[in-house]
C-alpha cells in the first residue's frame, strides 16, 4: 500500500511538472509569432514611410520642369503630373505589377488585376497576397511611377498632352516591367552564367529605363522652335524660375532617402542606415564635382549644372547604394557629377534636353550601374555575385569581378536596347497617326493656353483690367463685355504636325 501510494505520488509530481512544462512552451511559440508579426509590421511601416517619400519625388519632378520651363508652359506640368501618375497606377495594378514579378525568364505570369488573398508563384514559393504583399505592390509602383517622370523632362513646350497618356499606358503596362521583372523579378538578368546584376534600387532599371525612353521620344520630336540658330548652334532657352529648380532638387534628395533607403525592404541590423549615408555622400560629391566643371569651363557657378549634379550623383549611388563601402560614394557621386556636365554640354549640340534627363538619368544611369562592378564589397554584394575589380586587384579575384563588371556592362546594353526599339515603336506609331507635337501656333502661344484653356501664370498674359470682377463695375472695352473679353481664347494653329 505505501509502494503503491509512493508510485502515485511520483505519478502526480510528474503530471504536475508536465502540466506546468506545457504552457512555457505554448507561450514560448506564441511569443515568437507575435515576435514575427511585430517585426514584419515594423518592417512594413519602414516601407511605407518610404514609399510616401518616393512618391513626393512627382512633387520634385513637377517643379523641375516648371522651373526649366517658360511660364507659358508652366500649369501644362502641372496636368501632365496628375494624369501621368494616375495613368501608370491603374495599369501598374492591372497588368504592370503582374508581368514584373513572379513568371519565367522573359517576364511575370501572376499578379494581374492584383486584389487580396491572390496567389502569387507555385510550389514552396507560393505567396498569398496579404497586408504586407499590398505595401510592396505599392512601393513597385511608386518606382514605376518615378521612371515614367524621367521620361517627359525631355518633350517639355512642344509635345501632344495625348501623347502622355498612351504611352503612359504602354510603358506603365509593358516596357518597365519587362525591365523590373528581368533583374528584380527572376527574369534573364537576374542570372546571367551564374551571376546576378546588381541593382540595388534602380539606376539601370529606374532611371536609365526612363532616360532611353525620352531619348527616343525625343529623336521624333525635333527641337523646340528657336533652340538652335540656322547653323546649327545651340541658342539658351532659360527656365523662368531658379527657384523652383532649386526647390525640386531637395525635394527629389529627400525623397532618394525613401528610394534607396526603402529599398532594404525592412529594419533589420539597421541596414538603410548604410544605405542612406550613402545617399547623402554621393549626392553631395555630385553637387561638388559639377559646379567645379562648370567653374573651370565658363568661370562661373551655374545653379541649373548645381542641381543636376546633385540628381546624378543620386542616381549613380542608386544601384551601388547597398553595395558599397562608405569611402566609394563620394567618388561615385563626384564622377557623376563631373560626367553630367561634359554631357549637357555635349548633348545641346545636337539634341534639345531642356532638363537634362538624358545626362542626369541616363549618363549617370549608366555610371552608376558599372560603379557596382568597380567598387561592391565583398562584405555587402548580392549571392552568386563578385565583388569589384577595386577588390578583385587586391584580393587577387581580378577574373571573377571582371566577369561581374561585364555582366553589368550588359545590364546596361540590354536595358538600352529593349527600351529604346520599344519606346521608338510607341512614339512613331503616335506620331504617324494621331501626331506627336503641337502645331506652331501652339507651341508659340504655350501649351497652358493651348491644350489647358487657361494660363499657369494668368496675370502675367491676362492684364487686370480684364479680369471678371476687377471692379465693382467692369467698362466694356471696344464694345466687347469683360467677360467675354477674359474667356478668349486664341485661335488654335492648323492641325498639321511640324517636321522635327
Amino acid at each position: 500500500m505505501a509502494k503503491w501510494t509512493k508510485g502515485l505520488g511520483l505519478a502526480v509530481a510528474l503530471a504536475l511538472v508536465a502540466a506546468l512544462a506545457v504552457p512555457p512552451v505554448s507561450s514560448a511559440q506564441d511569443g515568437a509569432r507575435q515576435l514575427a508579426a511585430k517585426s514584419l509590421e515594423l518592417d512594413m511601416v519602414w516601407v511605407a514611410i518610404s514609399c510616401a517619400l518616393v512618391f513626393l519625388m512627382q512633387a520634385g519632378f513637377l517643379f523641375l520642369e516648371i522651373g526649366f520651363g517658360r511660364e507659358k508652359n508652366a500649369g501644362a506640368g502641372v496636368g501632365k503630373i496628375l494624369v501621368n501618375l494616375g495613368v501608370v497606377t491603374i495599369v501598374w495594378w492591372a497588368v504592370g505589377y503582374g508581368i514584373s514579378g513572379f513568371g519565367n525568364d522573359i517576364f511575370g505570369t501572376d499578379g494581374f488585376f492584383f486584389h487580396f488573398g491572390q496567389v502569387l508563384g507555385s510550389g514552396a514559393d507560393a505567396v498569398t497576397v496579404a497586408g504586407s504583399d499590398a505595401m510592396l505592390m505599392l512601393y513597385g509602383l511608386a518606382f514605376a511611377a518615378v521612371s515614367l517622370a524621367i521620361v517627359w523632362g525631355t518633350t517639355l513646350e512642344r509635345i501632344k498632352f495625348s501623347a502622355y497618356v498612351i504611352y503612359a499606358v504602354v510603358f506603365g503596362a509593358v516596357i518597365y516591367p519587362f525591365v523590373a521583372h528581368s533583374v528584380w523579378g527572376g527574369g534573364l538578368l537576374s542570372d546571367v552564367g551564374g551571376r546576378p546584376v546588381m541593382d540595388f534600387a534602380g539606376s539601370s532599371v529606374v532611371h536609365l529605363t526612363g532616360a532611353v525612353a525620352g531619348l527616343a521620344a525625343l529623336l521624333l520630336l525635333g527641337a523646340r522652335r528657336g533652340k538652335y540658330a540656322t547653323d546649327g548652334s545651340p541658342r539658351a532657352i532659360p527656365g523662368h524660375s531658379m527657384p523652383f529648380v532649386g526647390l525640386a532638387v531637395l525635394i527629389l534628395w529627400v525623397g532618394w532617402f525613401g528610394f534607396n533607403g526603402g529599398s532594404t525592404f525592412g529594419t533589420s541590423d539597421v541596414f538603410f542606415g548604410e544605405v542612406m549615408l550613402n545617399t547623402q555622400l554621393a549626392a553631395a560629391a555630385g553637387v561638388l564635382g559639377a559646379i567645379l566643371v562648370c567653374y573651370r569651363k565658363t568661370g562661373s557657378l551655374d545653379v541649373g549644372m548645381a542641381g543636376n549634379g546633385a540628381i546624378a550623383g543620386l542616381v549613380a549611388i542608386t544601384a551601388p547604394s547597398g553595395f558599397v563601402e562608405f569611402w566609394a560614394a563620394p567618388l561615385i557621386g563626384f564622377v557623376a557629377g563631373v560626367l553630367v556636365v561634359h554631357s549637357v554640354i555635349a548633348i545641346e549640340r545636337r539634341l534639345d534636353d531642356p532638363v537634362g534627363a538624358l545626362s542626369a538619368h541616363g549618363m549617370a544611369g549608366i555610371w552608376g550601374t558599372l560603379a557596382v562592378g568597380i567598387f561592391a564589397s565583398p562584405r555587402l554584394i548580392a549571392d552568386g555575385a563578385a565583388p569589384g575589380i577595386f577588390y578583385g586587384i587586391t584580393d587577387g579575384g581580378f577574373a571573377a569581378s571582371l566577369g561581374q563588371l561585364g555582366v553589368q556592362a550588359l545590364a546596361v546594353v540590354a536595358t538600352f536596347g529593349f527600351v529604346f526599339a520599344a519606346s521608338y515603336a510607341v512614339f512613331a506609331a503616335i506620331k504617324a497617326t494621331i501626331g506627336l507635337r503641337v502645331s506652331e501656333s501652339e507651341e508659340l502661344a504655350g501649351l497652358d493656353i493651348s491644350t489647358h484653356g487657361m494660363y499657369g501664370y494668368p496675370e502675367s498674359f491676362i492684364p487686370r483690367e480684364e479680369y471678371p470682377g476687377a471692379g465693382a463695375y467692369e467698362p466694356s472695352v471696344a464694345g466687347t463685355p469683360i467677360a467675354t473679353q477674359a474667356s478668349a481664347r486664341p485661335p488654335r494653329g492648323p492641325a498639321t504636325t511640324p517636321s522635327a
